[in-house]
Order: structure tokens, then sequence, then C-alpha cells
């Protein structure tokens, strides 16, 4: 089952974030404004606050997963839809 994550920051000087599950674990998503790339990276951080991903937001088309964290987790999957704005988990 896909869960959906809307990405609707608010400004580009304020950090989204949001908690995910994956793994059947919780982590806490948080997504920045990088001013030298120009473009929002995420980090990924288990509950201890240990940064298990960094990466680039890089968006999916409706056609094609570009998966973010690739390699990470074993059964779950992460990616933005860039058309729809969303995160999409799963399962």
């Amino acid at each position: 089952m896909t869960t959906y994550i809307a990405f609707a920051p608010k400004s580009t000087g304020i950090p989204w974030t949001a908690n995910l599950t994956l793994d059947g674990q919780a982590y806490k998503a948080r997504a920045a404004w990088n001013i030298v790339g120009q473009r929002w990276y995420l980090s990924l951080a288990d509950a201890s606050g240990t940064v298990v991903w960094y990466g680039p937001i890089i968006g999916s088309p409706m056609d094609y997963d570009i998966l973010l964290a690739p390699g990470v987790f074993s059964a779950s999957t992460l990616l933005y839809r860039a058309d729809t704005g969303n995160f999409e988990t799963v399962p």
C-alpha cells in the first residue's frame, strides 16, 4: 500500500518536516532549501536522531520511479512525485 505525504514547504527559509514509516521503523524527514544547489535536500533520521540518508529531492515523473535513499531500506521505497507534489512510501 502506498502512503502519500504532501510536500508543501512554506518558504525556502523554513525547513519542512514529516514523520515517515520505512521498513516498519519511524523516521523523521526534514527538507531544507540549499541556496548553493538551488534545490531542496532531504534528510532521514532514525528515532535516536542519527541521519541514515541525506540527498537532493529528485522528482519522479508519473511514468517512472526515481527512488530516494536507494539501498538504505530492505523492503520500503521512498520517492518524490514531481507532478503531484507528494512523497510516496511503499509499504
